[in-house]
């Protein structure tokens, strides 16, 4: 399957979703563009988890364009698409790469938001170039995560660094970097525990954990990329602020957007937070990682619509 068409999979729900409402907001004869279209338009692009500020540009562009006149449906898509990709405009830098010292990369997120995984499709993203990683088992506190990461590594050919169970993480992803800067790895991703953001203790864990990689790095970490789970919607923004204020997000990797009809949920992330979108996760597999292209990404929101 190409790029385009796991991208348009993944997105399936969220699709189907505006081809459903967009179409219902249209008569054959064409829709006049007044207030009720507009308010219809605002409440289907809601529904998307697009992100009221988003949807709000969306429809007064909308409206300036076709104030008082009859539209056909082909026409309010074409502004739609054009309007989305202005919104997620952004250069394609998946992976900010360190010029002379190994590049480290740490993970971030909620319980159950998808980061082990992610870290495997990364991993095989990386080994598949050519690239040496290590990982550094830094969620010290659950036997399952760190043996899942494991079975990963073996099967992908990395190296894996962990420690003690209940052992300080910090100590882990000091271990992890020293271990990559010893055998001369290329990358070292470094996995932390899920928690709340809400949760200062355990935020405060991170940015210490973010301190010691600088220690035997400079500048590390190179990328703090925070997994979300594409199924939160709205929940996502608020991660989001709370992980970028305790440890810098440098980028977001959307997962499980194939299990939601909330796809617009990268639009209002670009739009309120200015973080990058740098992958997104379309389905279970190692393979299931792309890198984030913003119009191929409006392209596939659309392609039935």
């Amino acid at each position: 399957m190409g790029i385009f068409s796991k991208l348009k999979s993944a997105l399936s729900k969220t699709v189907k979703l505006l081809n459903t409402d967009v179409r219902d907001l249209f008569k054959s004869s064409g829709r006049l563009v007044d207030e009720s279209f507009l308010d219809e338009l605002f409440s289907m692009l809601i529904k998307t988890d697009m992100g009221v500020v988003a949807a709000k540009d969306i429809v007064d562009e909308v409206h300036k364009q076709f104030r008082g006149r009859v539209v056909q449906f082909p026409e309010v898509i074409d502004v739609l698409k054009f309007k989305l990709k202005q919104l997620m405009e952004q250069p394609l830098t998946p992976i900010n790469f360190a010029p002379n010292n190994p590049t480290i990369i740490m993970i971030c997120g909620v319980n159950g938001s998808g980061k082990t995984t992610t870290i495997a499709k990364l991993t095989r993203m990386f080994t598949a170039a050519q690239k040496k990683v290590i990982l550094g088992a830094s969620d010290t506190f659950r036997a399952a995560a760190v043996e899942q990461l494991t079975i990963w590594a073996e099967r992908l050919g990395a190296e894996i660094v962990t420690g003690q169970s209940g052992s300080d993480p910090a100590s882990v992803a000091h271990k992890a970097v020293a271990r990559t800067l010893e055998t001369g790895a290329d990358i070292c991703i470094i996995d932390t525990a899920g928690r709340l953001q809400t949760q200062k203790n355990l935020m405060m864990e991170l940015e210490k954990i973010r301190r010691v990689l600088g220690k035997l790095v400079p500048e590390a970490p190179h990328e703090v990329i925070l997994i979300l789970d594409a199924t939160t919607g709205q929940n996502g923004v608020s991660q989001a602020k709370h992980f970028t204020e305790s440890v810098k997000c440098t980028g977001i990797i959307l997962a499980k957007l194939d299990g939601t009809a909330k796809g617009g949920v990268a639009i209002t992330i670009k739009k309120q937070m200015n973080i990058p979108v740098k992958f997104i996760g379309t389905g279970e597999s190692a393979e299931d990682l792309e890198i984030f292209d913003p119009d191929k990404y409006v392209d596939a929101l659309f392609d039935e619509v």
